[in-house]
């Protein structure tokens, strides 16, 4: 299980609020989305615009980090004023390395800036000090390209929301294999037993999310059919399995 944003149906989304409550409530991996700010600051959050996750509107690249970090990150999911802010990547990764978390990055870039968001977090790491417990993700081939030349040797995963003409799974295969990435996040959706056998064929990890939290059933049913590893919302149904 790797908590999705935290735990984001128990506290509000990519917020250190978060992060600790799936910590406390036993998780080993986290997920979190990380964008830059105006001062190239990587921060969490997970869409393109502050509107639905803060008490502000506008794109994060048009503000600083340190008027960012004054922005309510909590208002929204509790419907009442909070403390509670959008945290930096640097602070997230101080927590992880002395908690002993996994840490999946899903590098989430606005638009245009993609290789600005990869070398902001090349620097904090470098800074930080890098070791292997971090996945890359990203629906963007752009930015885990970009950042698997910049470190080679942590873990990169692509992640696919639907199959179509240009994305079909011989092809995530091919990507996979070119750029050595070592797993596929696949929408919960678009995952059949085909999809499954043609990925492990080729020793792709596969984790899955989908637009609501797993239930214990559903998990088991995707756990039998090959699937390793879900992003989950609420783990407390998993607590005594």
């Amino acid at each position: 299980l790797i908590g999705h944003r935290g735990v984001k149906d128990l506290s509000p989304e990519n917020t250190l609020d978060s992060i600790k409550l799936a910590y406390k409530l036993g998780l080993k991996w986290i997920e979190v989305d990380v964008k830059v700010s105006k001062d190239f600051i990587p921060i969490l959050l997970h869409d393109d615009r502050l509107n639905r996750t803060t008490n502000s509107i506008g794109s994060p690249i048009d503000f600083n980090y340190n008027d960012l970090r004054k922005l309510d990150a909590g208002s929204f999911f509790y419907q009442y004023p909070t403390n509670i802010y959008i945290p930096s990547l640097k602070e997230v990764l101080n927590f992880c390395k002395k908690n002993n978390i996994g840490l999946n990055i899903e590098l989430k870039p606005n638009k245009g800036f993609e290789v600005d968001n990869v070398n902001s977090i090349v620097k904090i790491l470098n800074t930080f000090g890098f070791d292997n417990k971090f996945l890359f993700s990203s629906f963007d081939l752009l930015s885990l390209i970009t950042m698997k030349k910049l470190i080679p040797k942590a873990y990169y995963g692509l992640l696919i929301h639907s199959f179509n003409k240009e994305i079909f799974i011989d092809n995530i295969i091919n990507i996979c294999e070119k750029y050595h990435f070592i797993s596929c996040g696949l929408n919960k959706s678009i995952i059949n037993i085909d999809v499954v056998k043609s990925l492990k064929k080729k020793n792709i990890i596969i984790n899955a999310y989908g637009e609501k939290n797993f239930d214990l059933s559903e998990a088991k049913e995707l756990w039998s059919i090959g699937i390793n590893s879900l992003f989950i919302d609420d783990p407390t149904e998993f607590k005594n399995y």
